[in-house]
């Protein structure tokens, strides 16, 4: 019967016998707002926690849109140094004493957290340490000035560096077609190469000059280890004629970045 818009209504007795209920007395019917509330409730919209219908559909489009990031935004870059400082410490030992491939050391997740400090730190010891030669270089001679034209000269030396050359192999890179590698971890391989330059700036600052090109040499030759032994399995997508001509061309313009270091600062 509530089928046809009525609620059922049953009067039990006490001891819940229902063998002598009266009909007639003890059943009541009522006009039931069963359908009502039914039909109602189908033209409603569900509610949203935000006022907004379709409040699933609606958050899932907004995590959609919140996924992308944009150049303009700063969860954009965010995504570059998503890395913690024991993370960092670990891949600058491992760029220090490699016993591994540095892009499984990345494990798909390179930065520039630490690629960026360092460099920053390059470019300050540079200009300390090469002003000390400087100043040991003319000592008992006039007042000494400070040339912080070395200062710009170690920013655009090493940001251009780190900058600039692993674009230009990533783009060659792409250019025959290889699918290894990219950009971001280009730019890990290189920042993590220029740790060594740290110490070498540090104790490069004697005025014995040949001591100098030593101690550049060193790190030159540890940082091109680095880039060819990490480099090699990208470049190695190629033909080898081009894998020989491409990692020639890096230690070549490794060994540039290396003279430059030694004459502009320790010479």
């Amino acid at each position: 019967m509530a089928n046809r818009g009525y609620d059922v209504v049953v009067d039990v007795d006490a001891e819940g016998d229902l063998g002598h209920t009266d009909l007639q007395e003890d059943l009541e019917f009522h006009s039931s707002t069963f359908e009502d509330q039914t039909g109602t409730s189908r033209n409603k919209l569900p509610a949203s926690n935000n006022g907004l219908p379709f409040s699933n559909n609606t958050n899932n489009d907004t995590s959609t849109l919140g996924s992308k990031r944009f150049l303009w935004t700063l969860s954009f870059y965010a995504q570059f140094f998503d890395v913690d400082t024991t993370e960092v410490l670990r891949r600058c030992r491992t760029a220090l004493f490699p016993r591994s491939n540095f892009l499984d050391v990345l494990d798909g997740n390179p930065d520039l957290y630490g690629p960026f400090w360092i460099a920053t730190t390059v470019v300050f010891i540079l200009f300390i340490t090469g002003t000390i030669s400087a100043y040991l270089a003319s000592k008992g001679q006039e007042d000494f000035e400070y040339d912080f034209t070395l200062l710009s000269g170690a920013s655009g030396l090493i940001y251009g560096y780190t900058g600039l050359i692993p674009v230009g192999l990533w783009g060659v890179l792409k250019w025959f077609g290889s699918e290894e590698g990219n950009l971001l971890e280009c730019w890990a391989l290189y920042g993590y190469a220029n740790l060594i330059w740290i110490p070498v700036a540090l104790v490069s600052w004697s005025p014995i000059k040949i001591l100098n090109w030593v101690f550049v040499g060193v790190g030159f030759g540890v940082s091109s280890l680095f880039l060819v032994r990490n480099l090699y399995p990208l470049v190695n997508v190629t033909d080898a004629r081009t894998s020989k001509i491409l990692i020639i061309v890096v230690v070549a313009l490794h060994a540039g970045l290396s003279i430059a270091i030694a004459i502009l600062f320790f010479a």
